[in-house]
């Protein structure tokens, strides 16, 4: 039922992806009256997303956003998306763990930054997500402590690329698993929400799945809170967070078809991921006694190795991410900080291309006989921790978007430990990929996920919010998603974010009552 916008309610929750959507569903379970605004569509799946590259690009953030620094980060596809679900929509769905020692970079290098939280806050929502979501998995999970619970479903099958990784990695003495993935390899059921159908092995997880197999949020917790009363209101930009003369916030301005509307509320929970939430703050000058608002970005070290071999591999076939090794979380030959995973990467025939012709330079002939091998490519990558500097940050420039607001941009160069640890795992994947059979082998540098921000922790002069998500500022105000990451963990973001969700909204719940 829709609250009317006069009507005081208990929560407005701004972003409903990884962040937004767990929180929402655990407010609504407890009976709160909450909105959820979003700045994107509700997309029908069955409809919406068809098997075309082009045609899902809809589902990304594709607001400009301004590039500096020595590495610029691309955005768009890379990490942030727009409608119901957020960038879940087209996330590949792979969801690791962190690692006890993720949370603790400072104490174990003496650099970067610690969690405010230990492991042993996160493992049960963790244990509960991957539960709910359906997540598929291997039992046991051969890196980090053992789990309480094993995947709700064995693993999908390992496609084209993963069973290469695997030869090569047997080769060069590196152990592999099936990945955690949050797809289904068979069909499920969940409360709340109802029965979905097992991955069809489409291979178009870097979009929209069309069948809900994979656990987007619009599939799986925003149904769910549905269920329990809350209510969705998509195609809802938000402008102005509205402070009343007592220092809290009291209503949530948002521009919907052209015309400005308000809401009313008692909590707003910002979930709009690393750029929007930091970006909406500062436009308002909220929250940020600590000058930390827009700061500490943090962008993963991504750097994938292509290759291509005699065997039809089909890199579109299966889930992207099949195959997993954590034996490089912290290699003992290191020269930088923290770690990384290894994933073997299916990819789409445009996706692949595109990348081609940068990475390799090619055009004309050239890259038309190049593209011609794309039965026979497969990838590598890795996904490694980065460290907060002061030199990676988001500011508001004084160029202006559509709706007369200025566009965020952020500045982004890798340190000296980023450059270390990718040149490090080039050597490692070059000599799986030739242990392999690989020819034709490239590199293709990247940083992937866009991670700080809006730091958490326990000193209210060096963090945004506290370790509940909790404004330092605004006590009414709560931040969940992506930016209050004080470190980047060496591994995909996604399931720490929902884990990180339904613990603030925990936190939060004890307090309201």
């Amino acid at each position: 039922m829709p609250y009317k916008s006069s009507e005081i309610v208990d929560a407005v929750v701004i972003g409903t992806g990884a962040g937004g959507a767990p929180l929402l569903a655990r407010l609504a379970k407890a009976g709160l009256k909450v909105v959820a605004l979003e700045a994107g569509k509700q997309w029908n799946p069955a409809h919406d997303f068809p098997t075309d590259e082009k045609a899902q690009a809809k589902l990304f953030w594709n607001d400009e956003r301004l590039s500096a620094g020595n590495d610029p980060l691309p955005f768009g596809s890379n990490n942030s998306g727009t409608g119901v679900g957020g960038s879940t929509l087209h996330y590949t769905a792979y969801t690791p763990r962190a690692q006890p020692d993720d949370l603790r970079i400072r104490t174990e290098f003496g650099v970067g930054e610690d969690w405010p939280l230990g492991f042993d806050q996160l493992e049960p929502y963790y244990d509960e997500v991957e539960q709910f979501l359906g997540v598929s998995g291997p039992s046991p999970y051969p890196w980090g402590p053992a789990r309480k619970q094993a995947y709700a479903l064995g693993p999908l099958p390992v496609n084209g690329a993963g069973q290469l990784m695997e030869r090569g990695c047997k080769e060069v003495g590196i152990k592999t698993s099936p990945a955690a993935n949050a797809a289904l390899s068979a069909g499920y059921y969940q409360e709340g929400v109802g029965h979905r159908p097992a991955c069809a092995n489409r291979g178009f997880c870097q979009a929209g799945c069309n069948i809900g197999a994979k656990a987007s949020m619009d599939v799986t917790y925003i149904p769910l809170a549905v269920h329990y009363g809350a209510e969705i209101r998509p195609e809802c930009f938000v402008t102005q967070l509205v402070k009343s003369q007592a220092g809290t916030l009291s209503e949530v301005v948002y521009m919907r078809n052209g015309q400005e509307e308000r809401q009313r509320c008692r909590f707003v929970f910002l979930c709009a991921g690393t750029i929007e939430t930091a970006r909406l703050l500062l436009l308002n000058e909220l929250a940020n006694s600590s000058g930390q608002v827009g700061r500490n970005v943090m962008a993963h070290p991504g750097l994938q190795i292509w290759g291509e071999f005699d065997e039809d591999i089909r890199p579109y076939k299966g889930i992207p991410g099949a195959l997993i090794s954590e034996d490089m979380h912290r290699p003992a030959d290191a020269d930088f900080v923290g770690g990384y995973l290894l994933q073997s990467i299916g990819v789409m025939p445009v996706t692949y291309v595109s990348q081609m012709a940068r990475g390799r330079g090619l055009w004309g002939q050239d890259l038309k006989r190049a593209a011609l091998a794309y039965n026979h490519v497969a990838g590598i990558n890795i996904l490694g921790d980065c460290l907060p500097y002061d030199h990676n940050y988001l500011e508001l420039s004084d160029e202006k978007d559509i709706r007369g607001l200025p566009k965020p941009r952020i500045y982004f160069s890798n340190g000296e430990s980023e450059e270390r640890m990718t040149a490090h795992a080039n050597k490692v994947m070059r000599a799986i990929w030739d242990a392999a059979g690989a020819r034709n082998v490239w590199a293709f540098p990247r940083n992937a996920h866009v991670i700080g921000t809006c730091r958490m922790g326990n000193d209210a002069s060096t963090a945004v919010v506290n370790a509940n998500g909790q404004s330092f500022d605004i006590p009414n105000l709560y931040i969940s998603d992506n930016s209050t990451f004080p470190s980047a963990l060496s591994v995909n973001p996604a399931l720490t974010i929902m884990a990180l969700a339904l613990r603030t909204a925990d936190r939060f719940l004890e307090q309201w009552k």
